[in-house]
């Protein structure tokens, strides 16, 4: 049985025209037919992410891109066409066959031996549907034998390489006679940050267009496309002698696009039509890298974080993304010269941009969720859009805290007599935040949308603050109404109602959150 994305229908994609039509191309059609079609869309963020990284990581071994900001600059411009890249993939001789015997494509031939013996079904693959590759107590569905089409696999296979988080793998490497080091699953390169693409939002654009201007100029040699664990070059982990983990440094963007984050092995099987499909996986500990230089994690927004120690940003539990957009746009704003995306982005004037941030949420070794969000960007616009983010966000943050007051003063009188350890519970009873973080998300958008399509600034900021401060009033008032009508709990309503409205104008309340002068 054999699977090529040369030849096979791998790539989901969206067609261009009014009705966006979905449908799959392969590898060659992709690059050929890259400005006819108007986007990749994977199952989930992760899968359409991991699959734009595998796609500029070919057109880097393909040598087609652009080696300094001015190249760039007209290359992005003048839409250089991706052809070349499609020619270069189906004349190149390497190892594109998924169920090569010897030399499978993304994968480790040293466990395809144990697959029979050791494999599991085809669901611990999906990131989404295994979580911590344990899944249920007695790991029955783990086993469940049902084979899934092979171009599925495959695009899951690159999102485990992509975005695998560090745990302990399924597999029992004293039973298959390996290192131990085998069931120690690294965290992979995107699986700790925020990953942010410049998506073109101008009139007509294409794949073609978001590939161009996310292909970082690159003044030296792009490094060995990765294609399967042993090939010549480059060098990586040897998992037959125990030892230290090894780790390396890409030797280039098409090395870093394409890295094997994790050992895979997948065992061929036949859907019932007859199309090839995989039912049996094995997942061990993949290649780890060394800290990477700036010039591969040019996207990348720091923050600083406990101890004046600047991190890079990630998804975070208690904090939804566009909270932490300011940090995006200052980013931006302070961008190097045109040597880091957000520079290069700075120079195509009177193009609209959508940074498009997508990251993993997980938790004790478990992924949980894909999160991902977009925010418009359009060069001149930059210092306006992060005071628009900067303000807009101390206004919620004020409403979210005012809330928390407001509720606990609620608590307070409902619960009079109450034992300490209850307050937590009893206050997010009558708190609101939730509430108001939830609608709050899509008035900022329209913030910064107004902003970035030129509109006032402070009168921009203005309206937003009055949406939130009604938003704030009914998230409170919403809450308020599981009190009884009379006594005690109209008392608590009244009080909690009237501190909120006092927080509210207070002085050191956000103006535009105030009640407008009559």
């Amino acid at each position: 049985m054999k699977w090529d994305p040369r030849a096979q229908e791998c790539i989901p994609a969206l067609t261009t025209g009014p009705d966006l039509r979905r449908t799959k191309f392969n590898l060659l059609d992709t690059f050929r037919r890259a400005d006819k079609i108007a986007a990749v869309h994977g199952d989930t963020p992760g899968e359409t992410l991991a699959l734009l990284e595998w796609l500029l990581g070919l057109m880097y071994a393909a040598e087609q891109f652009p080696e300094t900001v001015g190249e760039w600059q007209e290359w992005v411009e003048e839409r250089a066409p991706l052809d070349a890249v499609a020619d270069w993939i189906e004349a190149h001789p390497g190892c594109w066959d998924l169920f090569d015997p010897e030399k499978p494509l993304g994968q480790n031939p040293l466990l395809l031996p144990h697959l029979e013996a050791h494999g599991v079904g085809p669901a611990q693959l999906f990131m989404e549907r295994v979580g911590d590759y344990n899944q249920f107590f007695d790991h029955h569905h783990l086993h469940h034998p049902e084979p899934v089409p092979a171009d599925s696999a495959w695009r899951a296979m690159l999102v485990q390489h992509a975005f695998a988080i560090g745990m302990r793998g399924k597999l029992k490497a004293s039973a298959m006679n390996l290192p131990g080091t085998l069931t120690n699953l690294g965290t992979n390169r995107l699986a700790s940050r925020l990953r942010i693409i410049a998506r073109p939002a101008w009139e007509g654009a294409t794949l073609g267009d978001l590939l161009r201007v996310n292909t970082a100029p690159w003044p030296n040699a792009p490094g060995p496309l990765n294609l399967t664990w042993n090939q010549d070059q480059p060098g990586r982990r040897d998992f037959t002698q125990p030892g230290p983990r090894q780790s390396r440094t890409p030797q280039g963007p098409a090395d870093l696009h394409t890295v094997l984050g994790r050992s895979i092995a997948l065992r061929p099987a036949m859907l019932e039509d007859g199309s090839p499909g995989v039912d049996r996986v094995l997942i061990g500990a993949g290649e780890t890298l060394d800290p990477l230089p700036a010039a591969f994690v040019d996207d990348a927004v720091t923050f600083t974080g406990p101890g004046g120690v600047k991190r890079l940003l990630g998804p975070s539990a208690t904090r939804d993304l566009w909270r932490e957009s300011e940090a995006l746009y200052a980013a931006v704003t302070e961008r190097d010269k045109g040597t880091d995306l957000y520079g290069r982005i700075a120079l195509l004037h009177g193009r609209r941009i959508h940074l498009w941030t997508v990251g993993l949420l997980s938790t004790q070794g478990k992924p949980i969720t894909w999160v991902s969000d977009e925010f418009p960007f359009v060069p001149g616009r930059e210092t306006s859009l992060r005071r628009a983010a900067e303000q807009g966000s101390a206004i919620c943050e004020y409403a979210a805290r005012a809330l928390y007051i407001a509720a606990d003063t609620a608590r307070e009188i409902a619960y009079a007599n109450a034992r300490p350890d209850d307050k937590k519970r009893q206050v997010a009873r009558f708190n609101g935040e939730p509430e108001m973080w939830a609608a709050a998300a899509d008035l900022f958008h329209i913030l910064l949308d107004q902003v970035v399509t030129g509109q006032n600034v402070p009168d921009a900021i203005a309206e937003f603050g009055q949406a939130v401060r009604a938003l704030t009033i009914d998230s409170l008032n919403g809450r308020l109404t599981s009190l009884t009508g009379g006594g005690t709990g109209l008392q608590a309503r009244v009080t909690a109602q009237s501190r909120l409205e006092r927080l509210l104008d207070h002085t050191t309340a956000p103006i535009q959150l105030k009640e407008p002068a009559a």
